[in-house]
C-alpha cells in the first residue's frame, strides 16, 4: 500500500484533493466509458454486492491509521512474475541503453523500481522512464507526481492507469500487479477481482513501485500485441517507448488501427476532444481537414515532444 509517511507528508489541501478525486471517480469512471463506447466494468463485478469506492474507504483508513511508517516507498516485494509477462524480448535485452539519476533528476528516487521492472520485462529502462514522464502529474520541480489524478477520468499514478484497465492488469496472469492480487486474495476462483478488495487494488495505482511495474507489464503486453498485428515497433529504446506510449494511451486495439490504417473520423473526434477540449478540437479538426488527420496531428506531436527516452540515458 501506500505508505504512511508519504501519506502523512501532504499538505491539507492534497490530503482534501485526493480524497475528493476518489470520492468522484466511480461516477467519472463511468461517464468516460461511456463517452469512449467501452464497456462499464461496474456491472461486470463477480460479486453481486455493490462494488466499493475507487479506494476512498482505504485512503481515510490510512490517513486515520497510527501504524508505523513503512520503510521504503512501497512495502511489496514481488520482484519476479511468471513467464507470460515476464521474459525478455531478446532484441531489446541484447542492447539496453543504461538509465542514470542525473536524467531523471527529482525523480532519481524512482531509479531501483525503475531498473527492476527493465530488468524483469527485458525493455529499456529508459523507455519506461519516457513513459512515466509523459503520463505522471508533475511538481513544480518536475517531480512526478505519484498521488496525480485526471479530473475529467479514474485516471490515476504515475501511470494514470484507469479503474478498469488497473483491474485487468490485476486480473491478467504473468503481471506483477496479478501476483500481488493472489498473494493478499483480492481474486476470487475465476481469477476476478472482488467487489469487498476493488478499493484496496485500485489503491495500488498511487504507490510508485506498483505503478512503474504495471507501466512495464502494460508496455510488454501492448508491444507483443502490436507486433502480432503486424506493426514494426522498432528495436531501438525510442522505437519501443513511443510504440509503448501508443498502446498505453490509445488502448491495444485503437494503437493498432492508428498505426497501420488511421482511426475513423467518429473515434478520431472522440479522442480528441477527451484531450484538449471539444473547442479546440473542433478548431484543429476545421483546420487539418478532418478529425482522422487532426487527432493524429495532435498525438504524434505530443509523443515527439515528450516520450523522450534519451533524456534519461547515461
Amino acid at each position: 500500500m501506500i505508505s504512511h509517511l508519504d501519506l502523512k507528508q501532504l499538505s491539507a489541501p492534497q490530503k482534501a484533493q485526493l480524497i475528493y478525486g476518489e470520492a468522484r471517480s466511480a461516477v467519472s469512471d463511468r461517464l468516460w466509458r461511456a463517452a469512449l463506447g467501452e464497456p462499464d466494468r461496474t456491472d461486470a463485478v463477480s460479486d453481486s454486492k455493490a462494488p466499493s469506492g475507487l479506494g476512498l474507504n482505504s485512503l481515510l483508513a490510512m490517513f486515520e491509521s497510527k501504524a508505523p511508517p513503512s520503510s521504503g516507498t512501497s512495502g511489496f516485494q514481488f520482484r519476479t512474475a511468471p513467464a507470460e509477462i515476464g521474459r525478455s524480448d531478446p532484441k531489446v535485452a541484447e542492447d539496453r541503453p543504461e538509465i542514470c539519476s542525473t536524467g531523471l533528476g527529482p525523480n532519481a528516487k524512482h531509479l531501483p523500481a525503475l531498473q527492476r521492472a527493465a530488468d524483469r520485462t527485458g525493455l529499456p529502462a529508459t523507455a519506461l522512464a519516457a513513459i512515466v514522464n509523459a503520463e505522471a502529474g508533475k511538481g513544480r520541480d518536475g517531480a512526478w507526481q505519484c498521488y496525480s489524478r485526471n479530473p475529467r477520468s479514474s485516471a490515476a499514478g504515475l501511470g494514470q492507469f484507469l479503474s478498469g484497465t488497473w483491474e485487468q492488469m490485476a486480473e491478467t496472469k504473468g503481471t506483477w500487479l496479478n501476483d500481488v492480487a493472489r498473494t493478499r486474495g483480492w481474486l476470487n476462483n475465476r481469477g476476478q477481482v472482488t467487489s469487498e478488495c476493488r478499493s484496496q487494488l485500485l489503491s495500488l495505482r498511487y504507490d510508485p513501485e506498483a505503478s512503474i511495474n504495471s507501466i512495464a507489464d502494460y508496455a510488454r503486453t501492448n508491444l507483443d500485441g502490436l507486433r502480432r498485428a503486424g506493426v514494426t515497433t522498432g528495436d531501438d529504446a525510442k522505437g519501443i517507448a513511443k510504440a509503448a506510449y501508443m498502446g498505453h494511451h490509445l488502448g491495444l486495439g485503437d494503437a493498432v488501427k492508428f498505426l497501420k490504417d488511421g482511426l475513423n473520423p467518429s473515434r478520431a473526434a472522440t479522442l480528441l476532444n477527451a484531450q484538449i477540449g471539444r473547442g479546440k478540437a473542433g478548431q484543429q479538426i476545421a483546420a487539418a481537414g478532418c478529425a482522422t488527420a487532426a487527432h493524429r496531428q495532435w498525438l504524434l506531436s505530443y509523443v515527439d515532444r515528450n516520450v523522450r527516452p534519451d533524456r534519461f540515458a547515461a
